[in-house]
């Protein structure tokens, strides 16, 4: 296990298996940081080549235009807003989008694809499911040419960093977050970013640095090390202990201190919950056998991607897990076998009408269905699954089963924290604090309260959200008072094809389609009385990063606007 490094906190000992720790700088002493906390200083950048280019009149430019310019050999995104220019990075941080395609709405820019948006002056990131911020060129107007400036080294960086502090010696305050997921990640990093010199120490149950979650189902042979977001060496240079395999087990609110599975306790001045959910196992006879699998981790993607390889592959639940794992395996399992509760995949979410062009897709993919039904039993030989009984009646050759029916919120071990919980989940309040003072949670266990549905209190699973979480958590842990603000944003690819989301659609009454869902070019709304709760889409960009930008603002798409379609509400921006 490696030896013990034990430190003061007060009153409390903290004590954790040297072994673990990722960043080590704040024991030493050293590391990252000089005596006041700040950045290392280094040596001067060798910035390159200056770039100097004459792109376009600044007369021919609209105010409220972007465009893709060339430099030098590489691309900027030009803006033109409230009569200013500005140039930046032309893709998206997360995973590349042309931000030319997005939109550009009060004073910053949306991605086309996942939602993320950047500040249109600075190129900061102000909203996720990226993490780094756009490079920034000068830009200038010379005798109405607008000329952007830059050097080669800068240009050739398609992403930037956010200046962060790190760890002073003698700040002995300890911000914990307990968690390692995109909440967690963000939270630490926004900590950082905002200054703060204390000790930042993040313990998650997991072997793995935080990783890129959304992409387990829809690349199963992905290692950890491959989906990670950041490697050590960031959070030892920022001064974020990582403690793996380290599980929280309870949480003394009074005495603030939080005990793991190994007896170990660390004390906290404030602290984050991001523990987020766990896959709902299936409890019907037989689902304790070999190959009956969960998947949660890149260990549990590994696994099932290896053991579903020519052989006969059994999905229950119809929701985006399973689905995705369909479309993994369509064309590399013998037979891929989807059970479901309901008449259509996604229909809870999507509907009728979209669910069944994507069961269609994936029926001309092979893969078969077997609707309104659930699992009687897993039946097995030597200990190993052999099949799946259907209420149907039905038995389905199985050698492998996955089960994707839900998650419900890794809070057990609060039980007696006295925080109070909604259905497992965590109530918090507009800054993301829990009902004990100098506790937050954020991500798939945070019961908050979202803007768009007036306030009323939810809990969402998505990647984009547990990152706008972390981050008004981070926030208010140091005491700056911000509100969470995001439209709840999410996407799912599909044999290359991709469908996005965004907005609050629980309850709607009915679905607007504009386009054909025959083509699979569409726009989907989810109206309910004569309010848009949400917005779908398909090859449509980007309709839905607009429709995002109309619910941020506080306005909402009516009954007649989605069928009046997209091109006519598009004037609300």
């Amino acid at each position: 296990m490696g030896s013990l490094v034990s430190r003061k906190k007060g009153s409390a000992t903290i004590t954790v298996p040297e072994s673990n720790i990722t960043s080590k700088a704040d024991i030493s002493g050293k590391g990252g940081a000089n005596s006041e906390g700040a950045a290392k200083p280094l040596p001067p950048p060798d910035v390159g080549k200056p770039i100097e280019v004459k792109v376009c009149k600044a007369s021919d430019m609209q105010d409220g235009e972007m465009r893709e310019v060339d430099i030098g050999g590489g691309k900027a995104l030009l803006i033109k807003e409230d009569g200013e220019f500005s140039a930046l990075g032309h893709k998206c941080t997360h995973y590349g989008a042309p931000l030319v395609k997005g939109v550009l709405c009060n004073g910053r820019v949306r991605c086309p694809w996942h939602g993320a948006c950047f500040n249109s002056k600075t190129g900061d990131i102000e909203d996720f499911p990226g993490l780094d911020s756009l490079p920034k060129f000068e830009v200038t107007v010379e005798n109405d040419n607008v000329v952007v400036k830059t050097n080669k080294k800068v240009l050739e960086k398609p992403k930037r960093m956010k200046e962060m502090s790190c760890h002073s010696p003698d700040n002995d305050t300890v911000y914990l977050i307990v968690g390692g997921g995109g909440a967690a990640i963000t939270c630490a990093e926004t900590l950082r970013q905002e200054g703060f010199k204390g000790k930042v120490v993040m313990a998650t149950k997991e072997p793995h640095l935080p990783y890129d979650r959304p992409k387990l189902s829809k690349a199963l042979d992905s290692t950890g090390e491959a989906l990670a977001l950041r490697d050590k060496n960031f959070f030892s240079v920022y001064d974020i202990e990582v403690l793996t395999e380290k599980e929280a087990t309870s949480v003394d609110c009074p005495s603030k201190v939080v005990t793991f599975a190994d007896g170990q306790t660390i004390a906290y001045d404030k602290l984050l919950i991001a523990t987020g959910g766990k896959p709902r196992p299936c409890t019907s006879p037989g689902s304790d056998l070999e190959n009956v699998c969960l998947l949660r981790s890149p260990a549990d993607g590994n696994y099932i991607a290896q053991q579903g390889k020519g052989k006969n592959v059994v999905i229950v639940g119809t929701s985006f897990i399973g689905m995705e794992v369909a479309a993994y395996f369509a064309g590399k399992a013998s037979s891929v076998s989807v059970v479901g509760v309901s008449s259509t995949p996604f229909g809870r979410v999507l509907g009728e009408q979209v669910g069944s062009m994507l069961r269609k897709m994936h029926e001309e993919k092979g893969v078969k269905f077997y609707m309104n039904n659930g699992v009687v039993e897993f039946k097995g030989e030597n200990g190993k699954l052999k099949e799946v009984v259907l209420q149907s009646g039905e038995t389905l050759p199985a050698d492998l089963c996955i089960v994707g029916i839900g998650v419900t919120p890794n809070t057990e071990f609060l039980s007696d924290s006295g925080i109070e919980m909604t259905r497992g989940a965590l109530d918090v309040d507009k800054t993301m604090q829990t009902s004990q003072d100098h506790v937050f949670a954020a991500g798939d266990i945070a019961h908050f309260p979202l803007p768009m549905a007036d306030g009323e209190k939810v809990s969402i699973g998505h990647w984009q959200l547990a990152k706008a979480h972390g981050r008004c958590a981070a926030l208010n842990m140091l005491g700056q008072g911000v509100e969470f603000n995001s439209v709840p944003f999410f996407w799912t690819m599909q044999y290359g094809k991709s469908l996005r989301y965004a907005g609050y659609g629980a309850g709607f009454e009915d679905v607007v389609i504009e386009g054909s869902l025959d083509d699979m070019q569409f726009v989907a709304y989810y109206v309910k009385g004569d309010d848009v709760l949400a917005v779908a889409s398909m090859n449509r960009d980007p309709v839905v990063a607009q429709a995002a930008e109309i619910m941020h603002s506080g306005r909402t798409l009516s009954r007649a606007d989605a069928e009046a379609g997209s091109d006519s509400w598009k004037s609300q921006l």
